[in-house]
């Protein structure tokens, strides 16, 4: 198994944070075929060989995701989208 987190902060509401998180789970969804559903403000994802979280707070955003033996060699492309759709919806790291 491999692992990927990535962690923003963020300076918006949480209201507008968990709306990123949302667009980002959507697009992931409609690109690796994701299933997701909010628990609190922790949006969680999956579909066979992959499950994750990205965890909403008022000051930063944290996804993770764990892939299976199968999706490891995508292990770079996803990690890629995670940190485009994080820089798209909270802004660069700094």
């Amino acid at each position: 198994m491999s692992e990927i987190k990535v962690s923003r902060p963020h300076y918006a509401t949480l209201k507008r944070a968990r709306k990123g998180a949302e667009r980002i789970a959507d697009e992931l969804g409609e690109e690796f075929g994701l299933d997701h559903a909010w628990e609190g403000n922790t949006l969680h994802f999956h579909r066979m060989g992959v499950e994750g979280h990205i965890e909403v707070s008022k000051k930063d955003v944290e996804v993770y995701v764990k892939l299976g033996f199968l999706l490891i060699g995508l292990r770079p492309r996803i990690e890629h989208e995670i940190n485009r759709f994080c820089d798209e919806n909270f802004g660069p790291v700094k």
